[in-house]
């Protein structure tokens, strides 16, 4: 039987323990006379023998009486009201807190994962900053897959169904340690280069290391096996990879809202007589917010860009739009655009498994929120026609491609802002060690130095008796005590590190080494792992007795690299003239 809204109905009297307050001998009892218990339609009586309530004193306030009922009664209906409340308050939180897990959960579940290297990532983590902190990369995959109806229905012909897929888009996101600047890196599709021996991570088949273009990678290992490409390329470690297909171009321009692009001329990419495929893009001359479908027209147009080239600038003019747009939108800090993108990111994006939660990439965005654009550059590798197939593949330019990775390797700005900031970082350092008594290198021939040969890193043969060779160029020049190392090692430009034990005084005997075998200023490092001076022969140094300076650190290593800079505003593409529209 339910329970009654009047206090006590349908219960026990209450037992009655001496000299309780507010109680006398008999039952206490309400207003009608009836006890506690009694129902006021006639039920149960109280514990008196009658229904009949004593006549009330003549004089004074009786015990019991209406005011102090209703004072009792007003308090209990707070008490349920407060009680009311707090219980639906417990269960709202309850209930959003559940919501919250399961849609996490639910966000975590649509993110694709795969394995970071593909067997043979080599590269070493670049050292910490004196504060501890690493520099980032990433490497951002474009897949030309045809696999999936929605990815067919947006580009290609059924005749691709079914091929393996071909990383059409590769770019580097190299983040500096101290999150103030960041690079995009692209590398040409038609690049030929040491592809390592991979393992694909789905069905278990090999692929045995070969000479071919980087965008072979793909199928050949999946994206762990490009990022290995890459790292045996660069020397540079990545550490993770993001994935992203035809309609995932189409769900993150939807979900961004679009972004300002600008052609000089009304530009209709189709097909030629002599020239088939086209992306079909069409714009009128000017700047149009593109987003979808025509996002992704934009981002595959090759021949109205006149080249792989011009494709590439495109696509880092319209990176840069798309981020000048979300630090517009304020998209870093605005919850219901952050869900709203999470949403749509976890469905379009493919990762390697180390980052392979929301909070994982959320974290990824929150270090580059604060990069400020006119810091960020986006460019593309330095090359030269392949000797081998001049009209279709590409050669990393001899030198100038090397001194970006070097550049990058060492995480040094490649922006001149970066660079002036840099050298004049470089100036006040060595007025302070003079002005502190910096310590005097320790001579020449008192220095024990230890040379290893490390001209093997470019995947060509090590060059024979090449520590040999320069510990004894090295005694020439007064440094009795260097001693060619037994093991080689692997690095491809030529470096002095010291013991980060050392301090100044190693730091100071490393200089006294590179202006004796002219090596730049960057070549000196500090080692947790060295324990004493020790030069290291890279593959940029395999032969002579004098350091090749193929680029120096006055060349502008942003020179023949279609760079772009996310602040600029007023970039517009050229217009290859047969795409051009009246």
């Amino acid at each position: 039987m339910g329970r009654s809204s009047t206090p006590g109905e349908g219960t026990r009297s209450r037992v009655r323990h001496d000299r309780q307050p507010g109680r006398d001998d008999g039952s206490h009892r309400n207003e009608d006379g009836e006890g506690r218990g009694a129902n006021r339609g006639g039920g149960r009586r109280g514990r008196g023998d009658s229904g009949r309530r004593p006549a009330a004193p003549e004089s004074g306030h009786r015990r019991g009486g209406p005011n102090r009922r209703s004072r009792r009664s007003a308090t209990r209906g707070k008490h349920r009201i407060l009680r009311w409340a707090a219980s639906v308050l417990a269960c709202l939180i309850l209930a959003t807190g559940a919501a919250g897990y399961f849609y996490y959960e639910h966000l975590n579940s649509q993110l694709r994962k795969g394995k970071r290297s593909a067997g043979n990532s080599a590269a070493k983590k670049t050292e910490p900053n004196a504060a501890g902190q690493t520099p980032l990369n990433i490497l951002l995959i474009g897949s030309d897959s045809r696999n999936s109806a929605a990815n067919l229905k947006l580009g290609g012909s059924k005749k691709s169904v079914g091929a393996k897929p071909l990383a059409d888009v590769q770019m580097l996101l190299h983040v500096s340690a101290d999150r103030k600047n960041a690079s995009v890196v692209s590398i040409p599709r038609d690049t030929r280069v040491d592809i390592p021996a991979c393992v694909d991570p789905e069905s278990g088949e090999e692929a045995p290391a070969t000479n071919a273009p980087i965008n072979e990678t793909l199928g050949r290992g999946g994206p762990g096996c490009t990022l290995d490409t890459w790292e045996k390329e660069t020397g540079i470690y990545i550490d993770h990879w993001m994935m992203v297909d035809f309609a995932g171009v189409v769900s993150m321009a939807d979900a961004i809202g679009g972004a300002w692009v600008c052609v000089k001329d009304d530009v209709y990419d189709v097909p030629k007589p002599r020239v088939p495929g086209g992306s079909g893009l069409r714009l009128k001359e000017g700047r149009t917010k593109i987003q979808g479908k025509q996002a992704l027209q934009w981002l595959r147009t090759r021949h109205a860009f006149e080249s792989d080239f011009g494709r590439a600038k495109a696509q880092h003019m319209y990176m840069n739009a798309v981020i000048r747009e979300l630090k517009s939108q304020n998209a870093f800090t605005d919850t219901g655009r952050l869900m709203n993108l999470a949403e749509t990111a976890t469905e379009s994006l493919q990762v390697s498994e180390e980052i392979g939660t929301v909070k994982k990439l959320f974290d990824l965005a929150m270090q580059l929120k604060n990069v400020p654009l006119d810091r960020l550059n986006m460019l593309t590798m330095p090359r030269v026609p392949d000797p081998l197939d001049p009209d279709n593949r590409v050669l990393p330019k001899p030198g100038a491609a090397e001194k970006l990775w070097s550049l990058l390797r060492d995480d040094r700005p490649l922006d001149k802002k970066g660079r002036d900031a840099e050298a004049e970082k470089r100036k006040k350092e060595q007025a302070r060690q003079e002005a502190a008594d910096a310590p005097d290198p320790a001579a020449a021939d008192a220095l024990d130095v230890t040379v290893v040969n490390g001209t093997g890193a470019d995947g060509a043969p090590a060059a024979e008796r090449r520590a040999a060779t320069i510990a004894e160029l090295l005694r020439t020049k007064g440094f009795t005590q260097a001693e060619a190392a037994s093991e080689p090692g692997a690095v491809l430009t030529t470096q002095v590190t010291y013991p980060k034990s050392a301090g100044a005084q190693g730091k100071v005997d490393a200089r006294s080494l590179t202006k004796a075998l002219g090596l730049p200023d960057s070549a000196v490092k500090v080692s947790s792992e060295a324990d004493s001076v020790t030069l290291t022969v890279g593959s940029d140094w395999r032969t002579g007795d004098a350091y090749p300076k193929a680029l120096d650190d006055d060349t502008d290593p942003l020179e023949g690299t279609e760079a772009e800079n996310a602040s600029d505003e007023s970039a517009c593409m050229d217009v290859y003239w047969p795409y051009r529209t009246p």
